[in-house]
């Protein structure tokens, strides 16, 4: 008897630039990635977005709108997926969603997350079943809501003989800590902007969604006063676990330092978030590993060369991989954990580890929207 299952995981970023779609095959404890389309995003649905990240004007009413078209591009992004992979959607036993993060707040007296992108658009477009909401109960429990992928990097990445970090480079940074030994705890965490920053000084300046392999960073200089100023930030002397998001990384924050600095070229500055990203990601790998753990990075940010050798730079003794070494592309690992976790829902096995959110207890995460 063929006991394979196929799922679709979505996932969109801090970053905005895509949604990633992938196919997944779990079958007999293996997990094999049939599929990978990144489906792009409208730039005007993209603006859209970015303006309610940030708190302004009739948000119900924008929210509630874009929510729906961006379920709708979802769907639309797992249909073109199941077209080009000629798989048929009732073969499907669901679709995990993580669904655009417009607002983060874990830390606020009355904590909430809010992703919108609507699932039931989602399950009614497909005709597939889709989870969603996957971060509300962990916050619900205390926790922080985020990261939520370490739980599919132990299952898909522990090693019983080399310890490993799990070095996720997407908008904003993420760190899995995985022990060879299993009786010590799963830790996760949020290092710092990996890409937004970038991104976003990139875009307004180049009018380029981001910097390929960091060329225009390499043409610019460090400006260590800058790099000093941006690591003031009190997110990096706050104890794990610990999240974040364009809330606390947002193009206020830094247009507001640019204010003092406003004699830098625009690729000195990039070239100063280029080494902020390495330079947060690097000092949290040291504060949570020796030399001993293998570092397999993943994620649009393992792209910019740039990066890559500060990280190298900075890291010396350690030994740096990629997923793609280990059988995941470094662009569908986070697709590849939603569809991984929409798996544990239906399941009813937990898909959060609460040594890495800080909730009261591992749990089973997500809403779950019936098909048809």
């Amino acid at each position: 008897m063929n006991s394979e299952e196929l799922y679709i995981g979505l996932m969109s970023g801090t970053s905005i630039d895509s949604i990633d779609a992938a196919l997944i095959s779990f079958h007999q404890g293996r997990t094999q990635v049939l599929g990978f389309h990144e489906h792009p995003i409208p730039s005007k649905v993209r603006s859209s977005i970015e303006d309610l990240c940030l708190p302004g004007d009739n948000e119900i009413d924008r929210s509630g709108g874009l929510s729906h078209e961006l379920g709708l591009i979802f769907a639309d992004a797992a249909l073109t997926l199941l077209s080009k992979q000629k798989v048929a959607p009732g073969k499907v036993l669901a679709i995990g969603s993580h669904g655009q993060t417009i607002r983060h707040r874990p830390q606020t007296n009355r904590p909430f997350t809010l992703q919108i992108g609507d699932p039931s658009t989602i399950a009614y477009h497909t005709g597939i079943t889709t989870v969603a909401d996957f971060r509300s109960k962990d916050i619900a429990a205390g926790g922080q809501g985020a990261p939520l992928v370490p739980a599919f990097h132990s299952a898909q990445f522990h090693h019983k003989e080399r310890s490993r970090i799990i070095l996720n480079i997407g908008g904003i940074a993420n760190i899995t800590r995985l022990p060879a030994d299993k009786n010590q705890a799963l830790i996760g965490l949020d290092t710092g902007p990996g890409n937004t920053l970038m991104d976003y000084w990139c875009n307004k300046h180049l009018q380029r969604p981001f910097d390929n392999h960091g060329l225009w960073a390499r043409s610019g200089h460090l400006d260590k006063t800058l790099l000093d100023r941006f690591l003031q930030h009190q997110y990096f002397q706050r104890q794990g676990p610990k999240s974040t998001g364009r809330e606390e990384f947002s193009s206020l924050w830094l247009n507001d330092i640019l204010q003092d600095f406003a004699e830098l070229s625009p690729e000195a500055v990039q070239c100063t978030l280029c080494e902020l990203s390495a330079q947060s990601i690097g000092n949290t790998i040291k504060q949570h590993a020796n030399p001993s753990f293998e570092i397999i990075i993943c994620g649009g940010g393992a792209k910019n060369k740039l990066l890559t050798e500060r990280l190298e730079a900075l890291l010396p003794g350690y030994i740096l991989s990629t997923s793609a070494q280990y059988g995941i592309s470094i662009d569908a690992v986070e697709a590849t954990a939603f569809a991984w976790l929409a798996q544990q829902t239906l399941k009813a096995l937990p898909g959060s580890r609460s040594s890495v959110t800080g909730a009261k207890k591992d749990l089973i995460l997500g809403g779950i929207y019936p098909a048809g």
